[in-house]
């Protein structure tokens, strides 16, 4: 039988299609605009999502046997407000987790709300990309769209809801809303209240592997597939992500370095996550899992790149690029703000220490270095809440550079794992796919029979040494710059 997985990213709609070995039969990639109609503000329209996953589904499949196809799933970037009428329109451009207009409403949470409040209701505090304060955004800056609220979902659920017709969502996905009751796997009623919505306006609440239901006559007749395709949950981004890079159980951690960065270490039990710079949420494989959300990775050195260097050959760039020497320039990630473990939306990125001799080749080193230093923050949150982690499975497009795998192996004194299948959230969506089918007995057991080593990278002791040097010196440039950023 075959199995789809479809990423929903942020910047393009990556659809998987494997058997129920694990075999990569095909990938497509259909891209998106992505649009910033303020300084901050990030919107996509569902629509483009829609029209270019069916697009894309007519290419996956047009060399197969459409009739072997057993089930699809989802993977997807989470946060984002999807809104839809009485009459399943969408009300507004959705509003993206890289969005950073909700600082007011964060604070309102955080402050007024009370974080410890939050963390009681929710296992997590209020950051600007979550869901529910741009619910209040809405609320207070665009009434008359608030009032036609129907149905608020996040941005793979609505995939679902145009392909099977079921409103649902899954546990992982949920817990980014600051909505769910992460521990006890509910929505929160009164998280609901402080919001002003009610239940009837989420979507039902589904494990990421359970069938919500079969692909749509019309879609089904469209695509050429059998109506008895089984639709699944899916998950977000990050937990499909573990999941096709084999990441279940606990203390195993994956880390994506994507669009946005993220340390994701699975748990059998749910981890308070004490000051909260990481969140505690639910993990695609019915447990839970903390992760740290950087929200400018891969994406720092796409814009150094392209925007300011004017190339898109990224290998040409890091090919002169000598790591034996210690050299001065350092670089703050922080783009469109960030997360993990600031939470602030108005941080923003900067050079340091540059000389009259510094070079190109510095500078995009110092880009490379920077956002792994953004994550061993997490990781060092991470080791203080008592985790122990000694290796990671590494995904996402930065991953494709042997250098910055060096960089990031000896930044953060882990071994990293480089999946055969590199495409996480697209494979991790396939293979839910396959254990809603039946074809696999759980989540667990399916990501350990599927997903595959293909090498490993291991910190080289003298980096890490110089390193731990660079990251105790990077680690003072925020918290000196963060009242500058402010104003």
């Amino acid at each position: 039988m075959l199995y789809i997985g479809i990423d929903l990213g942020t910047s393009a709609v990556k659809l998987l299609l494997m058997d129920e070995k694990g075999n990569i039969r095909n990938i497509v990639s259909r891209e998106y605009p992505l649009y910033f109609p303020k300084a901050g503000w990030s919107e996509q329209d569902p629509l483009d999502w829609y029209e270019e996953s069916i697009a894309g589904l007519k290419e996956l499949l047009k060399e197969e046997d459409r009739s072997q196809v057993a089930g699809i799933g989802f993977g997807g970037q989470m946060h984002g407000l999807v809104m839809l009428d009485e009459e399943d329109r969408v009300i507004r451009p959705a509003i993206l987790w890289n969005d950073g207009r909700t600082q007011e409403e964060t604070e309102y949470l955080n402050q007024v709300i009370g974080e410890k409040k939050l963390a009681d209701l929710t296992g997590n505090i209020a950051f600007a990309g979550f869901t529910a304060p741009k619910i209040l955004w809405v609320r207070e800056h665009e009434p008359d769209v608030f009032v036609k609220i129907h149905k608020i979902m996040l941005p793979k659920d609505y995939l679902c809801y145009r392909l099977s017709g079921a409103f649902v969502t899954d546990y992982s996905d949920a817990s980014g809303m600051l909505l769910l009751d992460v521990e006890n796997r509910c929505w929160s009623k009164e998280m609901m209240n402080i919001c002003g919505i009610r239940e009837e306006q989420l979507p039902s609440l589904c494990e990421s592997h359970q069938v919500v239901g079969t692909i749509r006559e019309d879609i089904a007749a469209a695509l050429g597939l059998p109506e008895t395709v089984k639709v699944v949950a899916g998950a977000g981004d990050n937990a499909a992500a573990a999941i096709g890079t084999g990441v279940t159980g606990d203390g195993m951690c994956n880390i994506s370095l994507g669009t946005s960065g993220t340390l994701f270490v699975s748990s059998d039990g749910f981890i308070d996550p004490g000051n909260h710079a990481l969140h505690s949420f639910c993990h695609a494989d019915g447990k839970w899992h903390l992760m740290g959300c950087m929200l400018s990775a891969a994406s720092c050195n796409k814009w150094w790149c392209e925007e300011v260097l004017r190339t898109d050959n990224y290998g040409q760039e890091q090919e002169q690029i000598d790591l034996g020497w210690e050299h001065h320039v350092y670089f703050l990630p922080y783009l469109m703000g960030e997360r993990s473990p600031h939470n602030d939306p108005a941080a923003r990125g900067a050079f340091i220490g540059m000389h009259m001799d510094s070079s190109r080749e510095d500078l995009t080193r110092a880009v490379l270095e920077g956002v792994a230093f953004g994550l061993r923050d997490s990781l060092e949150i991470a080791r203080k809440k008592g985790l122990q982690i000694s290796r990671a499975r590494l995904c996402g497009g930065g991953a494709k550079s042997p250098l910055w795998r060096k960089i990031l192996a000896s930044v953060l004194d882990l071994e990293l794992e480089i999946p055969e299948v590199e495409e996480g959230p697209s494979m991790g969506g396939a293979i839910l796919a396959a254990v809603g089918y039946g074809e696999y007995p759980d989540v667990a057991a399916a990501a350990e029979k599927l997903a595959h080593v293909s090498e490993r990278v291991l910190p080289e002791p003298e980096l890490a040494e110089m390193y731990d040097r660079k990251y105790e010196k990077w680690s003072r440039f925020y918290p000196a710059l963060k009242d500058i950023f402010f104003e």
